[in-house]
């Protein structure tokens, strides 16, 4: 989050459960300069309604992958961009990567991503 609003994504909200994690978020926010320009909010992304996010970060276990590309499918507008960290969507093919191992992150263009699955649906 403190990455996407120091690269000029606006707004910047992280999404999360864990109160520890919430706090670490905002200290780490804070160090960087950050406090008061990013928002960490204590809720299910499950629940939260994506359909206004044309920036998504995501940084998830594999097993959670499959689900959340259903959910980022049916909510996402054509316009939005995913980058997934660590694991990319098993499904999708990136428009991008940068860098390798622990490091590697995969670029997603929704656009591109709809079009690959309803030309799969199709074939």
């Amino acid at each position: 989050v403190v990455e996407a609003y120091k690269q000029g994504l606006r707004p910047a909200v992280g999404y999360e459960l864990n109160p520890w994690l919430l706090c670490l978020s905002s200290y780490r926010a804070w160090k960087a300069g950050c406090h008061g320009k990013v928002s960490f909010l204590k809720k299910d992304l499950w629940k939260v309604n994506l359909s206004d996010c044309y920036n998504v970060i995501v940084f998830l276990a594999p097993s959670v992958k499959p689900p959340l590309a259903a959910k980022l499918l049916e909510e996402l507008p054509d316009e939005a961009w995913v980058v997934a960290g660590r694991f990319p969507f098993p499904s999708w093919t990136p428009t991008s990567t940068l860098g390798q191992g622990l490091e590697q992150v995969w670029a997603y263009d929704m656009k591109e991503v709809r079009r690959a699955v309803r030309s799969s649906a199709e074939g």
